[in-house]
Order: structure tokens, then sequence, then C-alpha cells
């Protein structure tokens, strides 16, 4: 796809795997049209990462105006309406928003049902009883809910169960009254890349060399006194395997191996994800 070919009036929004060339894109649009460049990626928003979540570096920040990066601290919750509620600050100017995080993109374009925030103890409950009987969690479900979520997937099934249990309403009921998106998907030119993928895992490859050769690893060393595994910050890619070896569990070697591995599977969902959930949007194969 050419430049000229993008929309210089209405809000860009691209979507697509990791290392697929969002970031670059994004800067192009917004150096032409005088854009803000909005951060959609759920861990580009920690303070604590910038080289090993591909945040932008100092210098593209400081080139062309950014938002939302960096800007979250590491033992912070923060949701896609944590996300949602930020972005809608944003949209009073000319955009190009960003990002791998696809729920974010359907809460913008589809809406996001208002659910109370989840209360500590009903979490905790639920934590519990996940590790124990997973089974008894799907089986309370609400029947509406039940139909509508993926229950293989232990985490839909645990927010739905949370819901339910804080607030007596299943999550089907709460979705139904959706209020409207901020941006309509009509309104927008909705982008989302599409690599070949031989070509990005090779980039993938490629990419961690480099986060490695700038500074990577002194990064994940920095943050190894306030480590702590199930924290989202520590979803990282590559941060786990990092912390391993730092922590004297494996070389050097394997760790890189295993970060890169990770990395090219998660770009694996990522694809199988933005497959399915975004068949309207435009599709742009990056060479």
């Amino acid at each position: 796809m050419r430049l000229a070919e993008i929309s210089r009036e209405a809000p860009v929004l691209i979507a697509g795997p990791t290392a697929s060339g969002k970031s670059g894109l994004a800067m192009e649009l917004a150096a032409r049209d005088g854009r803000m460049i909005v951060n959609a990626d759920a861990l580009q928003v920690y303070g604590c990462w910038r080289l090993l979540t591909a945040r932008p570096s100092v210098a593209d920040e400081a080139a062309l105006p950014h938002a939302l990066y960096g800007h979250v601290g590491r033992d912070q919750a923060y949701s896609v309406g944590h996300w949602l509620r930020e972005v809608a600050g944003w949209l009073d100017r000319p955009v190009v928003i960003v990002g791998g995080t696809g729920l974010y993109f359907l809460a913008l374009t589809e809406g996001l049902a208002e659910v109370p925030e989840i209360p500590a103890q009903v979490r905790a409950e639920a934590d519990a009883l996940r590790a124990a009987d997973l089974p008894a969690m799907v089986a309370a479900l609400d029947a509406d809910t039940a139909a509508r979520i993926d229950l293989a997937n232990p985490a839909r099934v645990q927010r739905a169960w949370e819901v339910l249990r804080a607030t007596g309403r299943g999550l089907a009921a709460w979705q139904a009254d959706t209020p409207a998106p901020l941006i309509a998907r009509n309104q927008a030119e909705a982008l989302v890349l599409r690599p070949q993928v031989d070509w990005l895992n090779a980039r993938i490859d490629r990419r961690f060399d480099q986060m490695m050769a700038q500074g990577a690893l002194e990064e994940v060393r920095a943050e190894l006194p306030h480590w702590h595994p199930l924290r989202p910050s520590a979803r990282a890619i590559g941060a786990p395997d990092l912390v391993a070896h730092l922590q004297g569990q494996m070389p050097l070697e394997a760790a890189v191996a295993a970060a890169k591995l990770a990395s090219r599977q998660y770009a694996k969902r990522q694809r199988t994800w933005l497959r399915n959930r975004m068949r309207d949007w435009r599709a742009v194969v990056p060479e």
C-alpha cells in the first residue's frame, strides 16, 4: 500500500502482530498529517519496559508527539477499560492509533460494556477456584454468557465468573448494554497488517538480537529487584526468559532462543485473532 492511499482526514487505526512494522507506518502518517501517535499495545503502557516491548525510542518520541506510552507503573492494574477512558481524551485532534492489542481496537470501534470493578476479595476467590476446580467455575456461569465466551480459555471463564459473582448479573447481560463506540468502524481508516509468516519470523529474530545489542538484558536486570511473575507487566515477551538467565536457571543463549520462540508464538496468536476478529479491516501486506 502506498501512503497516498491512506486517508488524510479520518482517524487512522493500525493493528498487526508484533514486529510487523506498525510503528514505522504510524510515524510516516504522523509526519505527513500532523497526527498524534496513540498507543494501543497493552505492554507498551508500562514504564519499566522500553526495549523489551519495542516502545518508540526516546529519539522517536522527541521527533513526533506520542501518547499513552510508558505511563503506567509496573504494579498497576491496567485494563481495556482504563485504556478506553484515556484514549477518549486524545480524539479531539488528528490521530493514528497503533498497536497489537486487538481488544483495545474492538472496544474503540464497537464499544465496551461498563462492568463495575471487581472487588479484591472476589478476585482472590476466583483465583483459588480457577486453580482448584475450573470445571466448577464453568458450571457456575449463566447460560447466556457460557454460550458466548470461549470456555476453553481459563482467563475468559474467570472474568465471566467474577462479573457474575460480584454483580449478580451475567457478563452477556452487561455486554448487551454496551454504549456507542468512541469511533465507529466506518468513520475510521482501519488497517490491519498481515505479513507473510516467514518474513515476520525473520524480523522477530532480528529485532530481538537488536534489543539485546541495545541493552535489553540490562533493562531486565534493573527490573529484577521488583520482579513478580504474576504482575501484568511481567507478561512482556522475553522477560521471564531473561529473568531465568539472570537467576542462574539457564544460559543466555538458551534464554534468547526461548524469548525468540515466545515472540513467534505470540505473533501467531495475534495473527489468528486479527484474522478472525478484523475481517472488515483493510488488509496491508508489509514488504
